[in-house]
């Protein structure tokens, strides 16, 4: 078949062809945005689940949802290196000009603005990673002070005041916000919650590892009242069968049966895997329709290709000792484990081994389910370090 008319689309945030199974989330996602435009309460909302299974996805397209109602976005990525004001501040500019542009709310904007300009420049001796340009003068005494928690909630608000007279709602879309520091994810809880306070059209859309939700309740007690954390696990094998069919049956091309329950099988519904084993069937077929053979022959090379890119390269950053614990980990199962466990496999103290494990968690490479237990963040790294290290000369 022409590998030119491949539909699939395995990548780091690709968009897939056919997004299926994450209708319901997105229209309370919808619910939510328009309630808090309309000055109703609702909730903000973290999306918790594994890698793979599509959250970057889902928040872009929540994104272009919320920006096709006419509600006013940001986006950010926070990456383990940067502060949260670093990549904040430049995207709260750009929506803050946009809202400027709007008769009714230019004076509430230009204000926020000028409280931005105050923000970046009190607050850049402790966080030297600020860059953002100013349009206006800072306004003394606007989000100033150079404390972060007290020069957040002043800006969020104005910048919720001048969205409001705007007759819209200002929705901040954060990937990968378990790497924010507590200490500023407690600055943002306390200003998302004012704004919800004073019933303020701002409300966070983020979306992290499962070690999120306690993140967020260890930075603020009441975190969990104030948002929502909607687990997105795999898809069900009715919602994987038609995130395959479906972009073939586009093409003109059928898939069997048999050949979908064990991509099924093979990928334990997970978004990333599924387009991974779509895109290497569709290129073993030699015709319609895509069977269980052309399935077997792209496992062989699916597995290949995430070998040297979706695991190699969150196992590269890892230490040897690092490596060694999730080899130890792997030699349980899938997991999770109790720590004790993969310290008997180590042959090491529990204790000696916490700071391996804190530092495999900050990298997002472990999570605890519950106290004392260890899960993989990545669905199917058990497999993939059995591969990588077989054998027992991990070991040594």
């Amino acid at each position: 078949m022409d590998p030119i008319k491949n539909p699939y689309a395995p990548g780091a945030g690709t968009p897939p062809p056919e997004l299926a199974g994450r209708d319901e989330l997105r229209e309370s996602i919808r619910i939510s945005l328009e309630r808090v435009r309309a000055g109703r309460p609702a909730k903000s909302v973290l999306m918790v689940g594994l890698r793979g299974v599509g959250k970057t996805v889902l928040l872009d397209r929540m994104r272009d949802d919320a920006e096709a109602s006419g509600i006013h976005t940001l986006r950010v990525e926070a990456p383990e290196s940067r502060s949260l004001p670093a990549i904040l501040a430049p995207q709260l500019r750009q929506a803050l000009l946009r809202l400027s542009r709007i008769e009714k709310a230019k004076e509430l904007s230009q204000r926020a603005l000028r409280g931005l300009a105050g923000f970046a420049k009190a607050l850049k001796i402790k966080y030297q990673d600020i860059e953002v340009g100013l349009d206006f003068d800072p306004e003394p005494g606007l989000a100033d002070n150079g404390d972060l928690e007290h020069d957040l909630q002043a800006l969020l608000e104005v910048t919720g005041l001048a969205a409001k007279e705007a007759g819209t709602a200002l929705a901040i879309f954060v990937d990968e916000l378990q790497y924010v520091d507590e200490e500023e994810l407690a600055a943002l809880i306390t200003a998302l919650h004012r704004t919800s306070q004073r019933s303020l059209p701002v409300v966070l859309v983020g979306a992290g590892l499962p070690q999120l939700p306690g993140r967020m309740g260890r930075a603020k007690s009441y975190a969990e009242r104030l948002f929502d954390f909607p687990v997105v696990g795999p898809l069900s094998p009715d919602a994987a069968r038609v995130a395959i069919a479906k972009p073939a049956s586009d093409q003109g091309v059928e898939v069997t049966e048999e050949a979908l329950q064990r991509i099924f099988r093979e990928t334990h519904g997970y978004p990333y895997f599924l387009q991974e084993w779509g895109k290497h069937a569709w290129d073993a077929a030699e015709a319609s329709p895509i069977d269980l053979q052309d399935v077997e022959l792209a496992s062989v090379t699916a597995v290949a290709a995430l070998d040297e890119s979706f695991f190699r390269v969150r196992f590269d950053r890892l230490t040897p000792l690092e490596k060694k614990y999730l080899r130890a980990m792997a030699e349980l199962g899938a997991g999770p484990h109790r720590s004790g466990d993969i310290a008997d496999e180590l042959k090491r103290e529990v204790t000696k081994l916490g700071p391996t494990r804190s530092q495999l968690i900050a990298k997002g490479m472990i999570w605890s389910p519950s106290h004392g237990d260890t899960a993989f963040t990545v669905p199917l790294f058990d497999e993939f370090m059995h591969r990588i290290m077989p054998g027992d000369d991990w070991r040594s």
